[in-house]
């Protein structure tokens, strides 16, 4: 079994909102010390039928703090008889982390899509929440926004963001060792959730 004590923090996690929704996305590989565990960890998650989540730390625990995340939205929607906002579900992941803040090391990206439109918030292991149009977390963060800086643009198309988010990530695999070339993407707009997940290599580079 893979443990906090052995699985190094790294990856490489992206978010970006384009003028109809979100693209969430991050590399797949897994280490284990300087070893290259997996290249099929999954660190994006569908959370509601409108909103993900993406993360840039040990996936063992992401995965348990996903699970807990998406049940308390259930929750949430059962209770109040509508579906939960992003902002919210971004509140509620914050406030688990705080009162857990010794228990997960935490670099979280949520985006969704709700009556306000697209929205993308970033959350650290205190429970911090900011909000932005993109963000890069994780070891290859520094490598992607150099990237994403250049071609982002308010109002961006899907097609021309989905190109963006690629071209990032491959620009920090072909530099850090923890990021790999597998990849998993979440695109959410009001009409749901689709997912892909796709190999860096064979991308082509327009």
């Amino acid at each position: 079994m893979i443990g906090r004590d052995t699985q190094v923090s790294g990856a490489t996690t992206i978010g970006v909102v384009f003028d109809i929704g979100v693209i969430l996305a991050s590399e797949k590989r897994v280490m284990y010390g300087n070893l290259i565990m997996s290249e099929q960890g999954r660190k994006v998650f569908k959370i509601t039928e409108s909103i993900g989540a993406a993360c840039a730390e040990p996936f063992s625990d992401m995965q348990n703090l996903m699970r807990n995340l998406r049940s308390k939205a259930y929750i949430f929607e059962l209770e109040t008889r509508r579906p939960i906002s992003v902002r919210s579900i971004s509140r509620l992941l914050s406030n688990m982390l705080s009162e857990q803040r010794s228990s997960f090391v935490a670099k979280v990206l949520i985006g969704g899509v709700d009556d306000q439109g697209a929205s993308l918030f970033f959350i650290d292991s205190l429970g911090s929440v900011i909000s932005d149009k993109y963000f890069a977390v994780g070891s290859g963060a520094s490598l992607a926004l150099g990237v994403l800086e250049r071609g982002f643009h308010e109002g961006i198309a899907f097609k021309e963001a989905k190109h963006l988010v690629l071209e990032s990530l491959k620009s920090a695999a072909r530099r850090d060792v923890m990021s790999g070339t597998s990849i998993d993407i979440l695109i959410i707009t009001k009409n749901g959730i689709q997912e892909e997940s796709l190999d860096l290599d064979l991308y082509p580079r327009i």
